[in-house]
C-alpha cells in the first residue's frame, strides 16, 4: 500500500507502541489521573499521544488532528483522529491487551486506518479502496451467516450504565443462538478482530470517534460492514456501532432495533 499517508501512520503508531512497551512493566509507578468517573488516563496515554501528533505535524502541518487525550489540537480538510492507547484499564491491570489506534477522515468518513497492537506486534492496516491487512497479509471478514454459531464482542463503556438493562438485553437475546460472546477492553481491537474473522460480529453503545474511525474502514475494506442501531452506515455520530459481513451485521441489527429506546436509534 503507497499511501505515504499510510508510512507516517504506521510510523507513529509503532512510535506510540514504543512507548507502551516501555512503560508496561513499570504501571505501578505511573501518573494517572481520573478524567471522569471510571474514565482513567495515564501519563503513557498522554506519551504516545504526543509521539503520534508530532510525527503527523511534521509531516501534514495543515491537517486537523482530534485525540483522545488532547481534543482537537488544529482543523483542516484532512482531520487524523487518535487513541494513543485503547485499553487503557487493560494496560493499568497488567492485562496485554490494548492497542493504538490512528485514522484519517475525509468529509467525516476514514480513508485510512492503522491499528497496532504492540503486545503481540500485530499491525492492521486499511486504505479505501486498497483492501485491509495485518502484517501485510490481506484479511477478510468471517462467512458466519447469521447468529447461530457466532462468536460475538461488545463492551460495556462507563459512559453509557444508564443503558446497561437495555444492553443485557440484547445480549439475552443474541446469546439463544450465538457461540459466545467476548468483553476484550479495546473497541478497536474488537473491530480488527471482525475484520480478519477472530470475531463474527461486534456492537456497542456510545464509542466516541477514536475508538472507531480505524476499525471501522478495517471492516469495510475486509468485506464487512459496519453502521449505527438502525442500520444507518457511515461513522456512526451517536457512537453505537454494528459491525460485521453483510449477513451478520444485518441479523445483529435485526436484533438490536425492537429492544432499543428511540434514543439509541437516533442518528
Amino acid at each position: 500500500m503507497p499511501r505515504p499517508a499510510i508510512t507516517i501512520a504506521v510510523r507513529a503508531a509503532r512510535a506510540a507502541g514504543n512507548v507502551i512497551l516501555r512503560y508496561q512493566n513499570r504501571v505501578e509507578g505511573l501518573a494517572i489521573v481520573e478524567k471522569q468517573r471510571m474514565d482513567f488516563a495515564s501519563e503513557v496515554d498522554r506519551l504516545a499521544e504526543a509521539e503520534i501528533i508530532r510525527e503527523i505535524r511534521r509531516a501534514y502541518p495543515d491537517h486537523g488532528i482530534l485525540a483522545e487525550e488532547s481534543g482537537e489540537v488544529a482543523k483542516g480538510r484532512q482531520t487524523w483522529v487518535i487513541d494513543p492507547l485503547d485499553g487503557t484499564h487493560n494496560y493499568l491491570r497488567g492485562i496485554p491487551h490494548c492497542c493504538v489506534s490512528i485514522a484519517m477522515l475525509e468529509r467525516g468518513e476514514p480513508v485510512i486506518g492503522v491499528i497496532f497492537d504492540p503486545m503481540r506486534n500485530d499491525l492492521f492496516i486499511a486504505g479505501k479502496g486498497d483492501g485491509a491487512f495485518v502484517n501485510d497479509r490481506r484479511i477478510r471478514v468471517g462467512k458466519r451467516e447469521g447468529l447461530p454459531g457466532a462468536m460475538l464482542a461488545t463492551g460495556f463503556p462507563w459512559r453509557q450504565r444508564a443503558h446497561l438493562d437495555v444492553q443485557l438485553q440484547m445480549l439475552r437475546a443474541m446469546l439463544t443462538e450465538a457461540e459466545d460472546l467476548r468483553r476484550s477492553g479495546s473497541a478497536a481491537l474488537d473491530l480488527a478482530y471482525v475484520a480478519c474473522g477472530r470475531f463474527d460480529g461486534y456492537f456497542e453503545i456510545g464509542l466516541k470517534p477514536w475508538d472507531l474511525a480505524a476499525g471501522c474502514l478495517l471492516v469495510h475494506e475486509a468485506g464487512g460492514r459496519y453502521s449505527d442501531f438502525a442500520g444507518r452506515e457511515g461513522l456512526p455520530a451517536s457512537g453505537n456501532v454494528v459491525a460485521g459481513n453483510l449477513a451478520l451485521s444485518k441479523a445483529l441489527v435485526d436484533t438490536i432495533k425492537p429492544l432499543a429506546p428511540p434514543a439509541l436509534l437516533q442518528a
